[in-house]
């Protein structure tokens, strides 16, 4: 009986359970056989079965003979042993599961995900800006060479593999992502930096052409000079690294506080923020959408990336306005746009 022990522990888990199953089911009709009068029906003999299998022991059905009661001892030692086996099994099921998830060699199924690709610091930031916002339910995706995920967490999933690679690409179900955001990498000269994010993004542009989809494409830049590569490589949007810091730095020193206010602007830990909606049908103009939003409390500052629609407030709205205001979490919920 042990040796039958110590080969179910090497028998793949799906044999395990079909070997364990069909056992249960064959002690089920033998105890009704051995004792037809005290079990009556196969059911209630697997019932019996399976509360001895799993120590549960109600009571409510025993073996009375001496055939029974020793087929029950049987099924002490070998039947919960059984059990304690298939527990194992899904035990180190569940480990392994998570150790392959940490590593990176998982597919994520999820969709409207945000796809990053390359870990630094400033990735860091951006991810946990996301995860700590709660009004975004969205996943975050990241792909990188890391040995393992950088963190844990219930919305991040970490893919590990070459970003050019339309494999890790899928695996990462770049298809179905909200947007792909490719950020420079850190401790190289500038050429490289933008050479590698260029790569990278030439390679999803390419995909998004082959599959026939549009992918939404953000790209952070090292140097100014490179913006008109990445424009040929069709990127919806690109980033310069240093621009922000060396802005907000200018404009601290000619406007003492000014900083604080884009840093409420860009964190989330702050109430007000910006929001983007879709205009109400009401509307005709940026005036009447300046005046409505206002008595509820938000500010309209912009159209898309317009922001000088403050001096333009009598022009008619486009139908396909995008429309930022400014206006903290609970205004926002409550904007009544019909």
């Amino acid at each position: 009986m042990f040796e039958l022990m110590r080969k179910a522990i090497k028998i793949n888990t799906a044999r395990l359970v079909l070997f364990t199953s069909a056992f249960y089911i064959a002690s089920a009709f033998f105890i009704h056989f051995l004792e037809p009068e005290e079990f009556p029906t196969p059911f209630i003999g697997f019932w019996w079965v399976m509360t001895t299998v799993t120590t549960i022991g109600y009571g409510d059905y025993a073996p009375r003979t001496v055939p029974g009661m020793l087929f029950g001892i049987f099924l002490y030692l070998f039947g919960i042993g059984l059990i304690g086996i298939i527990l194992g099994k899904i035990v180190d099921s569940y480990t392994y599961f998570r150790r392959l998830k940490m590593e990176g060699k998982l597919r994520y199924r999820g969709k409207n995900h945000f796809l990053i690709i390359g870990w630094s610091k400033s990735v860091q930031k951006t991810i946990e800006e996301i995860l700590n916002n709660k009004e975004i339910e969205s996943d975050v995706v990241l792909i990188d060479h890391l040995y393992e995920a950088p963190f844990v967490h219930e919305q991040f999933h970490y893919i590990r593999g070459n970003p050019t690679d339309t494999e890790v690409l899928q695996q990462a179900n770049i298809d179905y992502a909200h947007s792909v955001s490719v950020f420079a990498s850190e401790n190289e000269d500038e050429v490289l930096r933008d050479g590698k994010t260029l790569l990278i993004a030439t390679a999803i542009e390419e995909y998004a052409a082959q599959q026939g989809k549009p992918i939404y494409t953000i790209a952070e830049i090292v140097h100014e000079d490179h913006i008109r590569m990445f424009q040929y490589a069709n990127v919806n949007e690109f980033i310069l690294s240093g621009e922000s810091f060396s802005h907000m730095m200018t404009k601290a020193l000619l406007h003492h506080g000014s900083s604080n206010l884009f840093s409420q602007l860009l964190s989330h830990s702050y109430d007000e923020h910006i929001w983007q909606i879709h205009p109400d049908p009401s509307w005709r103009t940026y005036a009447d959408a300046f005046e409505s939003l206002k008595n509820q409390g938000a500010t309209l500052i912009a159209d898309g990336t317009d922001l000088s629609i403050i001096r333009r407030l009598e022009e008619p709205i486009p139908p396909d306005a995008s429309l930022s205001i400014l206006c903290d979490q609970e205004t926002y919920r409550k904007l009544d746009l019909s």
